[in-house]
């Protein structure tokens, strides 16, 4: 590490402490004369001992770091904050590899379910757009609407057209459970164009939800006071009773069906998180991720036996939540359900970034801002990270010998999603983990971008095939 970089690293250090009000001596750990505490030295040498220099993303080099994973059924790809351009360029160029190189066909990405399908659509040329209604309404519609993710999808898209085979072109599907309204509709086009006899009862037993599509929170509130106001048994009924029984004999397309019953799992779960809202946070948490993971598993089963996924989605859904303070309070999540299910043949992968900016907002439903990310707090991941040089790397912690146990020891890691407070960030957005525990391997990029929000005059200009239109 030369001087000019042991300077710069001391004095983010002392940036970070002072930002927080946390002095570098004192109650903190001894530092020695470079500005690392001595009990640190060790991990950041083993650090800069495995770490694997990442060329540029738009480089072929770039992605191939992962082909030591691509015999794995489920590779799934986290962020540490939900929006920064770096992790969206650097999954999908990995994306794009295992799709073209390794055979993987689906691309599962935390997103509705409805919302995805048009992206589905378009990428695999699906003749019959899935729903009508202008996907990505949702806060944040800049976690989706961005141009790393059209730039993606544009190129999906290609890639698509180059495999003669259908049933091996790469779709996107949405694991997420917030698309309540346009999940409902979707079924009920669904039923009106193949079963019109069962349309009147697919109405009936969604109209118990129908007055709270705008405001499902207060059903739950309701549905907590008073169980029997619950629409739980009737939305469950349209799944078993009219999609399963009745629409099996329906000469549908395997496509348009699978999509209607992903619907009908989505309003489903969806009622269910919000009367488990009430229940604490923890309740809704894992329902949420639960879902989530079944919807993976659900997409897996269609795509048939020789399927292989990759997951998008943040650090807190991707890493084990049993090696994180999430575990400890019973929080599970998609990777810890998928080193349950699969084992080794999934692939658990973290990103992390020490500062630069952010896409973001101060709260839910918020402006929509450019933060400034504040470097890593002392003695944490992204501290240690820091330290190690060069400033972008890969670690590789499921095969480099050793390199577990030293990662393996709970340290403050960084979480921002949607929402960023620096002003309280050590409270917000840290929380205490073991890296090597969460994760089989680590990008790690010192300095990142905010991701760049589609313009809405780009955006009202685009085809309403397109599934960015407004």
């Amino acid at each position: 590490m030369g001087t000019h970089d042991l300077s710069r690293r001391t004095l983010l250090r002392g940036a970070a402490a002072s930002a927080l009000g946390v002095a570098a001596s004192g109650a903190g750990p001894a530092f020695s004369q470079g500005g690392l505490p001595e009990n640190e030295r060790g991990i950041v040498s083993a650090i800069e001992a495995a770490a694997e220099p990442l060329p540029g993303i738009a480089s072929d080099a770039f992605a191939s770091v992962i082909d030591r994973f691509a015999d794995a059924r489920v590779i799934l790809l986290g962020e540490s904050t939900h929006g920064t351009d770096q992790f969206y360029r650097a999954r999908a160029a990995i994306t794009e590899r295992l799709i073209r190189e390794h055979g993987f066909n689906i691309v599962a990405i935390e997103a509705d379910w409805p919302d995805a399908a048009r992206i589905d659509a378009y990428v695999r040329d699906r003749a019959e757009m899935p729903t009508a209604l202008t996907p990505f309404q949702r806060f944040p519609v800049w976690m989706w609407r961005n141009r790393a993710m059209r730039d993606f999808v544009d190129r999906l898209k290609v890639i698509n057209q180059q495999i003669d085979d259908p049933d091996r072109r790469a779709g996107v599907h949405g694991l997420d459970l917030y698309s309540l309204p346009s999940s409902m509709d979707a079924v009920v086009d669904f039923v009106r164009r193949h079963d019109p006899a069962a349309l009147q009862e697919v109405r009936e037993r969604y109209g118990c939800l129908a007055p709270w599509v705008d405001d499902p929170a207060a059903y739950g509130a309701l549905a907590q006071r008073s169980p029997a106001d619950s629409c739980s048994d009737e939305v469950v009924a349209v799944i078993e009773d009219v999609l399963r029984d009745r629409m099996s004999m329906i000469e549908a397309s395997d496509s348009a069906f699978f999509d209607a019953l992903q619907n009908a799992r989505v309003v489903a779960a969806s009622e269910a998180y919000y009367r488990a809202m009430y229940e604490g946070s923890v309740a809704s948490w894992n329902l949420r991720d639960t879902h989530m993971f079944e919807t993976l598993q659900a997409v897996l089963e269609a795509r048939g036996p020789d399927a292989k996924a990759v997951v998008w989605a943040h650090n807190s859904h991707v890493g084990n939540a049993a090696a994180t303070q999430m575990g400890r309070r019973g929080e599970i999540n998609i990777g810890q359900l998928s080193r349950e299910a699969f084992g080794n043949d999934a692939v658990l992968v973290g990103f992390g970034t020490d500062r630069g900016t952010v896409t973001a907002a101060h709260g839910w439903n918020g402006a929509t801002e450019t933060m400034i990310v504040r470097p890593s707090v002392p003695a944490s991941w992204g501290a240690l990270m820091r330290e190690a040089e060069p400033d972008r790397f890969f670690l590789d912690i499921r095969n480099v010998a050793g390199l577990a146990e030293t990662l393996e020891p709970w340290r403050p890691e960084r979480f921002i999603g949607v929402i960023y407070r620096p002003q309280t960030e050590l409270v917000s957005h840290y929380a205490e983990a073991s890296l090597s525990a969460q994760f089989d391997a680590y990008f790690w990029f010192e300095e990142t971008d905010a991701v760049e929000p589609l313009p809405a005059v780009e955006l009202e200009a685009m085809p309403q095939t397109y599934p960015f239109a407004l």
